[in-house]
């Protein structure tokens, strides 16, 4: 199987910038996958052999995959090869083979536990106005509305926790869907995106607010430095952006999972920033969502009609990924939430162990 060579003494390779820090095993599987990364280990077949029993496990319930802390720890992993990279890993592992291979093989029951969570509408003629009804705002109270009136420090910190490993690179996945568009919704992402990225004011972008609330409430803004920290349904939200953003096959859905966060932010973005006020922050902590609560109002309308909508009029074949793109957003968001509350109403941490 591949081996790859030309490495320093120690097995791993100087990284400068943002790379994601080597995250710890979860299972027999990652306990196969990490060594092999950091230059431990040189032969593929043993995690490949692995990763394809693993994904051949059967389950009652396909969703099950999406708790599977093992498998959604690899993914992780395996994705940010394409991304940011990972500290002390050679970047040539990016498009080794055998890791491919497993990638592709864990992806197949992964696609399938999204599709099984998601549960799209069907038969969908017009598929603006299905985003715009998926999208209403619930008038449940929900975990917005319990950080805006409830929630402690050490729960709103959890909460940023959780939403990290994405908010810290927010749009950077999204915009892998640029080059797979053409016309109309290619300048409507480019668009949004310029935005997201700060109008070209680097202080601005949205990871950077993103950082700067992390550090107000007494976190690390490191990218990924919580990796080990979250649990394996947040990795999972957070592989499903990366399956639809590194799959040019997936871009319906990758622009459909734009549409769902574009246009269900703002009100919470508002609660949340009227909970940090309530514990006393200021504007340095509220800005990232006193920003969202101004931008995506004006973003909800680009992406969903003149992005998804744009899409659609030209290849309607992708009208159904667009919706499970936006469901599989939604859902998880619910899935997320409901296991940070679930053990918030047992008086426990929602994490896998405590923030250091």
């Amino acid at each position: 199987m591949t081996t790859l060579h030309s490495r320093t003494a120690s097995g791993t390779v100087p990284q400068l910038g943002t790379s994601m820090p080597c995250p710890q095993p979860r299972g027999p599987v990652s306990g196969l996958l990490f060594p092999i990364l950091r230059g431990d280990a040189a032969d593929t077949e043993p995690f490949v052999v692995a990763a394809r029993a693993l994904a051949a496990t059967e389950r009652s319930d396909p969703r099950a995959f999406l708790f599977d802390e093992d498998a959604q720890i690899c993914l992780t992993a395996l994705y940010e090869l394409h991304l940011q990279g990972i500290a002390g890993v050679d970047d040539r592992w990016e498009w080794d083979s055998d890791l491919i291979a497993a990638r592709s093989a864990l992806e197949v029951p992964f696609d399938a536990a999204i599709g099984a969570l998601a549960d799209p509408p069907t038969g969908v003629d017009d598929v603006v106005a299905a985003l715009w009804e998926m999208t209403a705002p619930s008038t449940a109270p929900g975990l917005s509305g319990h950080m805006a009136h409830d929630a402690d420090l050490t729960q709103f910190r959890e909460l940023l926790i959780h939403r990290s490993l994405n908010q810290l690179r927010e749009a950077d996945v999204h915009t892998l869907g640029i080059p797979r568009l053409a016309g109309a919704p290619k300048a409507a992402l480019v668009e949004v995106q310029s935005d997201e990225y700060g109008g070209g004011r680097p202080e601005r972008m949205h990871s950077a607010l993103f950082a700067t609330t992390m550090r107000e409430l007494g976190l690390s803004d490191a990218y990924a430095y919580y990796v080990d920290a979250v649990p394996a349904v947040t990795l999972a939200s957070l592989n499903a952006l990366s399956l639809f953003g590194l799959h040019r096959s997936r871009v319906g859905a990758l622009v459909g999972h734009l549409c769902a966060v574009e246009t269900t932010s703002a009100l919470p973005s508002k609660k949340y920033a009227a909970g940090l006020r309530r514990l006393g922050f200021g504007k340095a902590a509220t800005l990232f969502f006193d920003e969202h609560v101004e931008a995506d109002s004006v973003h909800e309308q680009i992406v969903c009609r003149d992005l998804a909508g744009g899409l659609v009029a030209a290849r309607p074949a992708v009208g159904d990924d667009v919706l499970l793109g936006a469901a599989a957003c939604l859902a998880f968001d619910d899935l997320v939430g409901d296991h940070v509350t679930r053990c918030w109403d047992l008086d426990r941490t929602s994490l896998r162990q405590p923030a250091g």
